[in-house]
C-alpha cells in the first residue's frame, strides 16, 4: 500500500519537466515586455527660414469713401414736396434731386416785384419833377433850394427803386433754392429726409459722393501714428476681391485723437481703376513695416514662452526642436518681423508648434510634404 504514492510521483515528474521551458519562456517573454518601451516615432512639421522682414506689413481695417463728399442742404426751409433721388443713385450736376413747396417763396417774388414797380413810379414822377424844376430854375422863377430839394427827392427815389430791384433778385433766387440741384457729377451717399417733412435752411438732407479719385479711410493707434506721415505708400486691398491689392498713398492723418477709441482717423488715396472699389467696401490698408534688416517668420511660428516670444528650432544634429526665445515686433497680418535670436539659415518650425515639446524627435517638411534635408551647418547659429 505504501509504494502507491511514490509511483504518482514518479509519474508526475516527466510531466514537470516538460512544462518547465514553456513556462520559463513566458516568463522572459513578460520581462522583455516591462523593459522595452516603444521607440516614439517621429513627428512630421512643416519647416521654412526666416525671411526679410521687408515682406511684411501692418494691416489696418477701412472703408471705400469719396475723396470729395458733399452734405447737400436747402439754402432755404420750407415742406419738403417732392424727393427725385434715393441712396445709391448717379446724378448730373445741376439735376433737380428734392424740392421744397415754393408756394410762399413764389409770393414773396410777387410781393418783390410788386414794390419795384412801385419804386420805379416814383422815381419816374421825382425825375419830372427834377426836370420841371431845373426850367424854372433857369428862368429864376424858383430858388437854387428848391431845385436842390428836388435834386435830393429823385437820387432817393432811386435809391429806392435799387433797392427795390435788389429785393426782387433775391426773392428770386429764393424761389430757386426750393430745387435742389446736385452740385457735380456723383452717388447720392446718404439720404436723411422723406418727403411731407419741413426742413430748415441748412439742415443736411443728403450726402454726395462725387465722382472721381476713391480713397480708403481706416483708424491709426497711437502707437504708430508717430511713424506714419501722410504721402508714405501702403497697398490696399478689397475684402471683394482678395488677393489683388493696389499701390496707395497716406494722404491726410488726423492731428487729434479720437475721444472714444483713442485711435486717429486717416486716409489713403487708391490708384485703382474707376470700377474697382465701390463706395461703402470694406477694405484693408497695408502699411509695409520698416524691418532695418530684420527678419520675419510666419504667425502660426510663434509660441508663448515664459512671459516673452518664441519659436521651435530644428537641431539637426539631433533631429528634435529647441525653443529658441526671439525679439518680435509689430505683428503684420500674416507674418511677424523677428529683431533678435535668428538667423536666416535656420529652419524655423512654421506651424504645429502649440503640439510639440522641447527635445521632441521630428521630422522636417516642406508644404509639399517631402522631406527636408536639414543639415548641423544651416543650424548652428540657432544655438547662439
Amino acid at each position: 500500500m505504501r509504494s502507491r504514492p511514490h509511483a504518482a510521483a514518479r509519474r508526475a515528474v516527466p510531466a514537470l519537466t516538460r512544462l518547465s521551458p514553456l513556462l520559463l519562456s513566458i516568463g522572459l517573454l513578460v520581462a522583455c515586455g516591462r523593459d522595452a518601451a516603444p521607440a516614439e516615432a517621429a513627428r512630421p512639421v512643416l519647416v521654412t527660414h526666416p525671411t526679410a522682414s521687408s515682406h511684411t506689413a501692418t494691416a489696418f481695417a477701412g472703408e471705400v469713401h469719396a475723396r470729395e463728399e458733399s452734405p447737400l442742404s436747402f439754402r432755404v426751409g420750407g415742406k419738403l414736396i417732392e424727393r427725385q433721388v434715393d441712396v445709391g443713385d448717379h446724378v448730373r450736376q445741376g439735376e433737380v434731386i428734392a424740392v421744397l413747396d415754393p408756394g410762399d417763396l413764389q409770393a414773396q417774388t410777387r410781393a418783390a416785384q410788386a414794390q419795384l414797380a412801385a419804386a420805379e413810379a416814383e422815381l419816374g414822377r421825382a425825375r419830372s419833377d427834377q426836370s420841371r424844376f431845373a426850367k424854372l430854375a433857369d428862368d429864376q422863377l424858383v430858388s437854387r433850394s428848391t431845385l436842390d430839394a428836388q435834386d435830393a427827392a429823385a437820387k432817393a427815389a432811386q435809391g429806392q427803386a435799387n433797392a427795390a430791384r435788389a429785393n426782387l433778385e433775391v426773392a428770386r433766387n429764393q424761389a430757386a433754392y426750393s430745387q435742389l440741384r446736385a452740385p457735380r457729377d456723383g452717388v447720392i451717399a446718404t439720404r436723411s429726409v422723406e418727403a411731407g417733412q419741413v426742413v430748415a435752411a441748412g439742415q443736411t438732407a443728403f450726402t454726395l459722393a462725387a465722382d472721381g479719385v476713391r480713397e480708403i479711410a481706416f483708424a491709426l493707434p497711437e502707437g504708430m501714428v508717430a511713424t506714419v506721415k501722410p504721402g508714405q505708400p501702403v497697398q490696399v486691398e478689397s475684402w471683394s476681391r482678395s488677393g489683388q491689392r493696389w499701390n496707395g498713398r497716406i494722404r491726410e492723418i488726423s492731428p487729434a485723437a479720437d475721444p472714444a477709441s483713442r485711435t486717429y482717423a486717416a486716409r489713403a488715396s487708391v490708384e485703382a481703376p474707376a470700377d474697382a472699389l465701390e463706395l461703402g467696401q470694406s477694405a484693408r490698408v497695408y502699411l509695409p513695416t520698416n524691418g532695418n534688416g530684420s527678419l520675419s517668420v510666419p504667425m502660426a511660428a510663434v509660441q508663448r514662452s515664459n512671459g516673452g516670444n518664441a519659436v521651435y528650432v530644428i537641431d539637426a544634429r539631433t533631429s528634435t526642436v529647441k525653443l529658441q526665445p526671439v525679439q518680435t515686433g509689430a505683428f503684420g497680418e500674416d507674418r511677424v518681423p523677428v529683431k533678435s535670436g535668428l538667423s536666416a539659415d535656420d529652419w524655423v518650425v512654421a506651424a504645429g508648434g502649440h503640439l510639440l515639446r522641447a527635445g521632441q524627435k521630428v521630422q522636417p517638411v516642406d508644404r509639399d510634404n517631402r522631406p527636408v534635408a536639414v543639415t548641423a551647418a544651416a543650424t548652428a547659429t540657432a544655438t547662439r
